[in-house]
């Protein structure tokens, strides 16, 4: 055989080949979904799928320019997939069209292999076999929506496919590189984290125990999930050594959860940031495991989650979220105008009482009069006085018994950062 035969072999021979062999799968696949009796659901066998698919082919290679010969196929086939549809309902009352379809989209993967690359044709008879095959999976995860939950998920397409299109990308004021634009971009972005985590806890981990609950909540927000876990203590003494664990390693989500918003927002800060907050992922993640390692023998399986009912997208919080960025950006700007770096190493501090997400994401993406490492290091003061107020809502909240613990995890951490802010 000469090197290259294959290449020799004419497309539209391959292009057949392929057009039989998964009109045979998908029609396989059929005849094993409806094998336990209803059959009636089926108006042919593996073959007549195999025999639509080769139908198609033939008919739009037979006139490839107009597919006329192809249109009028489809249309005989609709009419009788209609007069099989009509008796299935009149003599079994079964109204399902899964089938229909499924044999509909037989009969036009060829004309997606004719006209669309190869990849696009394998990706659909792919999704033609696993969401043919995945009805019992879809019915069960189905049942876990509630009527919110579709609310929910518009609210989301609203927040991110159709308010931030539209926003100008114009700056606001002439002094300042901030639009519209660009302050909606952060509220989809930390939306966009939020509703993660949410469908994580609600649907695939709804019952994680006490570690998994502070790596998913502190995805969310670290500091809801300290008070969350802190509480708990009281109520299981002999759980309070894993619940200090999953308080540590919200502390660490939220390194991580601000690593990625480095890169998201402003990646030319990504090499600077990235060693030492890499430092603090490893020495929370560290503390919180040597938490667990040390009290592996009490250990408490009770399952501790966070409420996943709470509906992570109000309008309400994207609106006060706007605000509070707005109301950060001319502060900012002011406060490095007329105090320079201590000045806004001040404000780090201060606002590192409340929510911090605006105020660093409006240092990511502020054009400042301000290098690079004076970014970094006002990041990191409010990163120590959240996580202050973070061990002070906990030794308020949590069993008595182990403060000890938990204060030392929490200095840990802290000091590293301090550490970091002196020697970064």
């Amino acid at each position: 055989m000469e090197p290259g035969y294959f290449y020799s072999i004419p497309v539209i021979f391959w292009e057949f080949l392929w057009v039989t062999l998964f009109s045979l799968t998908i029609g396989l696949s059929q005849k094993r979904v409806h094998n336990n009796g209803d059959e009636h659901r089926l108006f042919g066998t593996d073959r007549t799928f195999t025999f639509i698919g080769i139908l198609g082919y033939i008919l739009i290679i037979s006139e490839p320019d107009s597919k006329i010969l192809f249109i009028m196929g489809a249309v005989i086939l609709s009419l009788l997939f209609s007069i099989f549809y009509f008796f299935k309902i009149k003599q079994y009352s079964d109204y399902g069209l899964t089938s229909i379809l499924i044999a509909m989209l037989t009969y036009s993967l060829p004309l997606v292999l004719v006209t669309q690359p190869i990849w696009m044709y394998l990706l659909s008879v792919v999704l033609i076999l696993i969401f043919s095959e995945s009805k019992e999976t879809f019915l069960g995860f189905s049942n876990k929506f509630d009527r919110y939950e579709f609310v929910t998920l518009a609210k989301f397409i609203i927040i991110a496919g159709v308010i931030l299109p539209i926003l100008p990308k114009e700056p606001i004021v002439s002094y300042l590189i901030i639009s519209p634009y660009k302050i909606w971009l952060a509220v989809v972005v930390i939306s966009s984290i939020s509703y993660i985590s949410y469908l994580l806890r609600k649907f695939i981990f709804k019952d994680a125990g006490m570690v998994l609950t502070g790596i998913l909540g502190g995805i969310y927000s670290s500091t809801a999930t300290t008070i969350v876990l802190a509480r708990k203590s009281k109520e299981n003494e002999a759980a309070s050594p894993q619940l200090i664990a999953g308080i540590l390693l919200a502390l660490t989500m939220m390194y991580a959860r601000i690593l990625a918003l480095v890169y998201i927002f402003n990646v030319s800060l990504f090499p600077s940031f990235l060693i030492p907050i890499a430092i603090l992922i490893f020495v929370s993640a560290a503390t919180a495991i040597s938490m667990i390692v040390y009290n592996r023998k009490k250990d408490n399986k009770e399952i501790i989650s966070i409420d996943t009912n709470k509906n992570p997208l109000e309008f309400k919080v994207s609106l006060i979220f706007t605000f509070i960025y707005v109301a950060f950006t001319f502060i900012n700007h002011f406060t490095i105008e007329k105090y320079g770096q201590s000045g806004l190493n001040i404000l780090a501090a201060i606002v590192g009482v409340a929510d911090i997400d605006p105020f660093l994401l409006n240092l990511f993406q502020g054009k400042y009069q301000i290098d690079i490492h004076s970014i970094l290091v006002a990041s990191m003061i409010a990163i120590v006085s959240n996580n202050l107020l973070k061990m002070v809502y906990a030794i308020s909240l949590f069993n008595k018994k182990y403060w000890g613990s938990l204060i030392t995890g929490f200095l840990i951490i802290t000091l590293t950062n301090v550490f970091l802010i002196f020697f970064l």
